[in-house]
């Protein structure tokens, strides 16, 4: 089975309340088996006009091991938790075998 990503571009709007999102989220992540591969660090652009603030990527042995994550209550708190204080892109990739 194909692995998957989770990645995300996040613009925090405020940093204080974004530590709940920061404090929820991680333990969804850990609830659900996550891989943190990049989280908040540097971002250098190589090519395009893509300007990333944040960049979060997490790894997950499925498609649906991720979409399990992202659905869960656990995952949804912190969603909720994040309300007001960042704007957020993100896409699930599906990986080679």
């Amino acid at each position: 089975m194909p692995s998957a990503y989770i990645l995300a571009n996040v613009d925090v709007t405020d940093p204080q309340q974004y530590e709940q999102y920061k404090k929820l989220s991680s333990h969804a992540m850990q609830v659900h088996g996550a891989q943190v591969c990049a989280r908040g660090g540097a971002v250098q652009v190589l090519e395009g006009d893509w300007a990333p603030n944040r960049v979060v990527l997490l790894k997950f042995p499925t498609a649906e091991a991720a979409r399990a994550f992202y659905d869960s209550p656990e995952y949804q708190a912190a969603k909720a938790a994040r309300q007001g204080a960042a704007t957020m892109r993100m896409v699930l990739i599906e990986g080679m075998a």
